[in-house]
């Protein structure tokens, strides 16, 4: 059976402290996931882990994530993650550090007939 794009759901979070790409792709995540709460698997006669999500993370610097990390956060299904460049890096007045700001898509597919 082919897999169907069931869902596109989209995300942002950040660092704004600490400049850590991992932590602001995992909250960019989070934020695209717990806002809402899919039915649809159940709704088909599938269960919840059958669902394949398709993980895209949007980053300034996308070889500073921890593609695992942001993987494991997953409550449903199996995943990939795919990290491209894109969101924001924005400095502090003082040069010394800066603020991540990460972008997350994702889609999620189910195997119907």
């Amino acid at each position: 059976m082919p897999l169907k794009r069931m869902v596109l759901q989209i995300g942002m979070g950040t660092d704004i402290r600490g400049a850590d790409y991992t932590k602001a792709a995992v909250r960019a995540l989070r934020d695209a996931l717990w806002h809402n709460s899919l039915s649809v698997a159940d709704a088909l006669g599938q269960h919840v882990d059958s669902m394949q999500v398709e993980i895209t993370i949007g980053v300034p610097h996308p070889e500073r994530v921890d593609k695992a990390a942001v993987l494991a956060i997953l409550p449903h299904g199996t995943g990939t993650v795919t990290v491209v460049e894109g969101g924001l890096e924005i400095p502090n007045d003082a040069g010394t550090n800066y603020t991540v700001i990460a972008h997350a898509a994702a889609v999620v597919r189910l195997d119907l007939p």
